[in-house]
This record gives structure tokens, C-alpha cells and sequence, in this order.
């Protein structure tokens, strides 16, 4: 069983999730030539035991996939690039672009990243404009935090790290007592998140991300649609199996007219939306073969028009 194998592998408290998105890239930047995304600072911010521990998972969830495969680079490349890597990688690329866009446009701005791991954008920043806060709760925020203290590396004078338990704490007081700013433009980052969300939970999110923004600033998201749960997708359904032993359960997604509708009751009008034909072919068409948009995810980003 997927849930046996992966016992041993989830006793860190800190999310499991957020370390398999940071190999991903790590992964990709390392051995991939032609790059849909390289984020270079992955690996240091992992650090190889971690790293080689997320791999040693990436085998264990998916070792009962073909035939019997032995422990290899090109075994775990293969199911990598099938299974776990064309979600992270394409939607940081969609996300990280609109932002460096959002930014030219305004002089100054805030850049929220909800729900941030282990990201690594405030490192790679050459903007100073760009004030950043990055949200996650405060187990895996001191991981993170520990990690940047072993590395030595200092963190920037316009990063903030902001720690939220959503059950206790206020997302708009913890953000505005580390200096957000609600006149200024804002773009928010929400990727990974709508996929363990009830409908009721996706728009109090919403409806708190409109409360806290200025007219003009951005929302950008991925979200799985309604064929999720019930896909016979073979890989579909692996990816869910996979999340679901990692304690993570997706829920039974969105249709895009929900998500649209959903962000026009709180003035966020559509400014793209991708469907999986659209991701394919612009991230992976002129890549590598084995990597593939997934069939039930898609993008949006929204500007809010009050």
C-alpha cells in the first residue's frame, strides 16, 4: 500500500508538500537543459538530505507504477517529470512572470505569497520595490527559517516572514503587523492551496484577499476542476493517492465559471485564464516529452476592479 510506504517519511511536523515542491525545482535545475522554470537556489535551500530523502519518497509513492524498476536517476526522472513536477514548475513560471509585469507597471508594490514553503523568490529578487511577505504556518516557517540560518544567508530588508495558524490567527492583522500596507498595489500569490479547500473556505479566502487590497492589485491561482476525484486519468488518480498519503485530501475541485464567477462577486475580473491545453502548450510543448500539462488543473489571474 502507497499509505505504508510512506509512513516512515511523514514524522517531520513541517509540510511535506512544501519540500517535494522544492525538489521539483531543485530537481529540474540540476539535470533538466531545457528549463521551464530554474529556480537555482532550490537545492541550498533543501540541502541534500532532505533532498535525497524527498527522492527516496518520489520511488516509494510511485515504485507499483509499470514494471519492476530499479532505484535509478532515469526511474525517478521518468515518474518526476509524469507525476509531480509539471504542476509546480509551470505555475511558479505563469505566477513569478505576471508578477515581474505587475511590477514594472507599478513603481512600488507588495508581492503576498500565500502558503510559501520553501520558495526562494525573495533570494532571487534583483527589485527592491518589491516589498515581500511570505505566509505559511509557523511549523514549516521555522523550518524555512532554520534553514536560511544554517546557510548563512541574510535575509532581505524587504522580505517578511509571516506566520499564520489559520485556525487562531488573522491573516489581515498578522499581515498588517508586519507592515502590509492595504493602499498599496498587490499581488497576491496563492498557488497549491485551492486544492484542499471546500467551496465555503476558497471564497472566505477570496472575500479576505479582496478586503485586503487596492484597486489594481492581482490575484493569481491554480485550481483543480471537478474532474479530480472521479478522473481515470491514470496519473490523475496517482497524484491524488499520493497527496492523500501525505495527509493533504483534494477536495472535489472547481468548474473555471465558479472560479470566474466567484472572483466577480469580490470585483476580481479574469485578466487570464488558462485551461490544460493552453499550459501545455505554452510551458511544455517545446520541451521535454515527458513532462505534460495535467488534464484537470488550471490557472487564473484577476485584477481587482472595485
Amino acid at each position: 500500500m502507497l499509505e505504508r510506504k510512506l509512513d516512515t517519511m511523514l514524522a517531520n511536523t513541517e509540510s511535506i508538500t512544501a519540500k517535494i515542491c522544492a525538489f521539483v525545482r531543485a530537481y529540474h535545475s540540476n539535470f533538466s537543459d531545457n528549463k521551464i522554470y530554474d529556480d537555482y537556489l532550490a537545492f541550498d535551500l533543501l540541502g541534500r538530505e532532505e533532498y535525497e530523502s524527498i527522492k527516496s519518497m518520489v520511488f516509494q509513492g510511485f515504485s507499483s507504477i509499470g514494471e519492476n524498476s530499479k532505484f535509478n536517476n532515469e526511474y525517478v526522472h521518468k515518474n518526476i517529470a509524469k507525476y509531480i513536477a509539471p504542476i509546480p514548475l509551470s505555475r511558479i513560471n505563469f505566477a513569478e512572470n505576471k508578477l515581474m509585469r505587475f511590477a514594472q507597471k507599478h513603481e512600488e508594490c507588495q508581492y503576498v505569497v500565500c502558503g510559501a514553503g520553501l520558495d526562494t523568490f525573495a533570494f532571487r529578487n534583483t527589485n527592491p520595490h518589491i516589498k515581500i511577505f511570505e505566509i505559511d504556518h509557523p511549523i514549516t516557517q521555522k523550518y524555512k527559517k532554520q534553514r536560511i540560518e544554517e546557510l548563512c544567508w541574510n535575509i532581505p530588508d524587504n522580505m517578511k516572514l509571516v506566520s499564520v495558524d489559520f485556525e487562531k490567527d488573522s491573516l489581515e492583522d498578522s499581515l498588517i503587523a508586519k507592515g502590509f500596507s492595504t493602499d498599496k498595489k498587490t499581488f497576491f500569490s496563492v498557488l497549491g492551496v485551492s486544492y484542499y479547500l471546500a467551496l465555503s473556505t476558497f471564497i472566505d479566502m477570496v472575500r479576505n484577499i479582496a478586503k485586503l487590497s487596492s484597486e489594481g492589485s492581482m490575484l493569481v491561482l491554480d485550481f483543480p476542476d471537478k474532474s479530480t476525484l472521479k478522473s481515470k486519468i491514470e496519473r490523475v488518480r496517482k497524484m491524488t493517492q499520493f497527496t492523500e498519503a501525505l495527509g493533504e485530501n483534494m477536495k472535489s475541485g472547481f468548474s473555471p465559471d465558479e472560479i470566474v464567477r466567484i472572483l466577480k462577486d469580490y470585483d476580481f475580473l479574469v485578466d487570464i485564464y488558462m485551461n490544460p491545453n493552453k499550459i501545455q502548450e505554452l510551458y511544455f510543448d517545446n520541451h521535454d516529452a515527458r513532462y505534460m500539462a495535467f488534464e484537470n488543473v488550471h490557472f487564473i489571474s484577476a485584477i481587482l476592479k472595485k
